[in-house]
């Protein structure tokens, strides 16, 4: 009789475990979706901050090629004695 409790004890605890086992390899699986999800969504933001960044940098770099036109057509207009419109020409 004791073998019989005992043998039906250690099957309840092992259909038990398997049960917890499923519960955690759901959370798991849930865990990892996640975190997935998480990570893509952390990289698109990513890359809209260096995009963002990437165009900013640009109309500045732009900004710069203006003003040194500028500057040189100033210079070239007061070495040559002509107008800042007739040295930006040449």
């Amino acid at each position: 009789m004791r073998k019989i409790v005992l043998a039906a004890a250690i099957a309840g605890a092992a259909l038990s475990l398997a049960a917890c086992s499923q519960e955690t390899q759901d959370a798991a699986e849930e865990t990892a979706d996640n975190a997935m999800a998480d990570a893509e969504a952390n990289a698109e933001a990513a890359g809209d901050a260096v995009e963002g960044a990437a165009a900013d940098a640009g109309a500045a770099v732009d900004a710069v090629g203006d003003e040194t036109a500028e500057t040189a057509a100033e210079v070239e207009a007061d070495v040559q004695d002509e107008s800042t419109t007739e040295a930006a020409v040449d």
